[in-house]
C-alpha cells in the first residue's frame, strides 16, 4: 500500500489486499455468529443438563445478553485504540474462546460469565464494518469502489450462513452423539474459530489508522507543527477528546442518538420473528412445529437475498433511504401476516416479505454508520450502536413475555411489540443525519463524494 489514493494524501490499498480483507471478513462473520446462534439452538439441552426450568433458562439468556452488552461496548474504544486488525483477530480469537470455554461450564454462574465472552464475537460486525469502510474508502480496486455497499452486503451474507451452520452442526452432533453432547458441538465449533483468527494475522492495518497513529506519536513526542503538517497531507481532523465523549458530541451526536434509537426499537422486531420465530408461528398463527421449522429454515436463505438487495439498492439510491423504507414495509407484512388468515400459504408468503425487509436493511445501515464517524471514533461509534441490539432484545422480550403472561394473544403482542416495533425504527431512522465522509473518516475520490451526497 504504497501509491497515493486519488484525492488523498493517503496509500492506496491494492485489489489483492481488498479482497484478501473481504473474503477473511466474511468468513470472520459467518463464525461469530455460528458461535451466537448455537447457544440459543442449544439452550433447551444445556437446560435439561443442569435440571432448569424453562423460567430460569430464560433469566440466564437474559443475563447472557447483559454480559454481551458491556463486552460489546468496551470492543470499540478498543479497536479504536489498538487497530481495526488488531481487533479483527481479537473479535474473531474472543469466539474460539467463547465456545471453548461455554464447553467447560459447571453450572448458571459460569454460564453466564463465559458466554458474556461472546460479545467480542457480535462486536465483530462493527470491527469488520469499520475496517472494511477504510478500505474500500482507498481501494485500486474500481469494480468494488462501485458497487462497497453490495460487496459488504455479501459479506453480511454471513449471518444466514452462519445461523444455518449451526443448525446443521447441531443437528449433527445431536443424531451421532445424542441430545446431551451440546460440550461437544461447543468445543468442536473452537476449530473453524481458530482457523479464521489465523487468517486474520494475514491482513494489513488500514491506512487510515496509522495515519491516526502516527499523529498520535508526533504529538506525543512534542513535534506539533510536523502533527499538523502531516494531519493537513493526510486530510485528518486533529482530536483530543476521548472516543466515547467524542461520539455523544459536536457532529456525531444526532447520528449516535438516532441510530442507537434505531436498533433498539428494531430489535423488539428481531427479537419477536427471527429469535422466536417459531414460537410465533407456532403459537401465533398455529402452523405445525415441522413447517414452522422448514420457514425458519427458508427465512434464513431470504435473509441472505435481503442483504444483497438492500446493499445494491443502497448504492445507488442512498443507505438511508433503503434502511428507512426496508423497515416501514418490514413492519406492513408483519402486521399484515398476524392480523391476516392462517392460511399456511399467506403466512409463508408474508412472513419471508417481512424478514426480507427485516433482515436486509442491516447491510446498509452497518456501512451507513461506519461512514457517519472520523477515524478516531469510528469503531466507537459503531460499536455502541450495534451493542443497542442487546437491551432491544432484552426489552423486547420482556415486553412480549409480560403481554402474553397478562392473557394477550401471543398474535397480538407480536402485533403490538415486533410489527409495530419495527415500523417504528423505520420512522426513527428519518432523524439520521446523511454524512459525505471527510478524508480522514473515509477519503474517497471526488465523483464518489457527488455521488453521496
Amino acid at each position: 500500500m504504497t501509491t497515493p489514493a486519488p484525492g488523498s494524501g493517503l496509500p492506496a490499498v491494492s485489489v489483492k489486499e481488498t479482497r484478501r480483507a473481504t473474503k477473511i471478513a466474511f468468513f470472520a462473520w459467518a463464525v461469530a455468529v455460528y458461535d451466537f446462534i448455537m447457544f440459543g439452538t442449544l439452550l433447551p439441552r444445556i437446560s435439561d443438563s443442569f435440571h432448569w426450568d424453562a423460567s430460569f433458562a430464560l433469566l440466564v439468556s437474559t443475563l447472557v445478553s447483559v454480559g454481551t452488552f458491556v463486552v460489546v461496548l468496551a470492543v470499540g474504544p478498543l479497536v479504536d485504540r489498538l487497530g481495526r486488525r488488531k481487533g479483527m483477530i481479537i473479535s474473531v480469537g474472543g469466539t474460539a474462546l467463547s465456545s471453548a470455554a461455554t464447553a467447560a461450564t459447571a453450572g448458571a454462574a459460569s454460564l453466564v460469565g463465559v458466554r458474556g465472552i461472546s460479545g467480542l464475537g457480535l462486536a465483530e460486525q462493527s470491527v469488520n464494518a469499520t475496517y472494511l469502510n477504510e478500505l474500500y474508502a482507498l481501494t485500486e480496486d474500481r469494480k468494488i469502489k462501485r458497487h462497497q455497499g453490495f460487496v459488504y452486503a455479501i459479506v453480511q451474507t454471513g449471518w444466514p450462513l452462519g445461523a444455518l451452520l449451526a443448525a446443521a452442526f447441531v443437528g449433527l452432533i445431536t443424531a451421532v452423539f445424542g441430545p446431551g453432547s451440546w460440550r461437544i458441538a461447543f468445543l468442536l465449533a473452537t476449530v473453524p474459530a481458530f482457523v479464521v483468527a489465523l487468517l486474520c494475522l494475514r491482513l494489513k492495518e488500514s491506512p487510515q489508522f496509522v495515519a491516526q497513529q502516527t499523529l498520535r506519536r508526533l504529538r506525543k513526542e512534542g513535534r506539533g507543527d510536523e502533527a499538523s503538517a502531516f494531519a493537513a497531507r493526510a486530510g485528518l481532523e486533529e482530536q483530543h477528546a476521548a472516543p466515547f465523549k467524542r461520539i455523544f458530541s459536536g457532529k456525531h451526536l444526532r447520528n449516535t442518538i438516532m441510530l442507537s434509537l434505531a436498533w433498539l426499537v428494531n430489535w423488539f422486531g428481531i427479537q419477536t420473528f427471527s429469535v422466536l420465530g417459531t414460537t410465533v408461528l407456532e403459537s401465533g398463527k398455529h402452523i405445525s412445529a415441522g413447517n414452522a421449522l422448514v420457514l425458519v429454515v427458508v427465512s434464513n436463505l431470504v435473509g441472505a437475498l435481503g442483504y444483497l438487495t438492500h446493499g445494491w439498492l443502497g448504492d445507488r439510491f442512498g443507505r438511508k433511504k433503503v434502511i428507512v423504507s426496508g423497515w416501514l414495509l418490514a413492519g406492513v407484512f408483519f402486521a399484515a401476516m398476524l392480523v391476516g388468515p392462517e392460511n399456511p400459504a399467506y403466512v409463508l408468503v408474508t412472513y419471508m416479505l417481512g424478514l426480507f425487509f427485516l433482515l436486509g436493511p442491516y447491510a446498509a445501515i452497518m456501512f451507513f454508520q461506519a461512514e457517519c464517524y472520523d477515524t478516531d471514533c469510528r469503531a466507537t461509534g459503531s460499536t455502541f450502536i450495534g451493542a443497542m441490539s442487546q437491551p432491544g432484545a432484552i426489552v423486547g422480550g420482556l415486553i412480549l413475555t409480560g403481554l402474553v403472561a397478562d392473557a394477550m394473544s401471543f398474535s397480538t403482542a407480536a402485533l403490538l411489540v415486533g410489527a409495530l416495533g419495527t415500523f417504528a425504527s423505520g420512522l426513527i431512522m428519518l432523524g439520521a443525519k446523511t454524512v459525505t465522509p471527510d478524508a480522514g473518516a473515509a477519503v474517497r475520490p471526488a465523483e464518489t463524494k457527488a455521488e453521496a451526497a
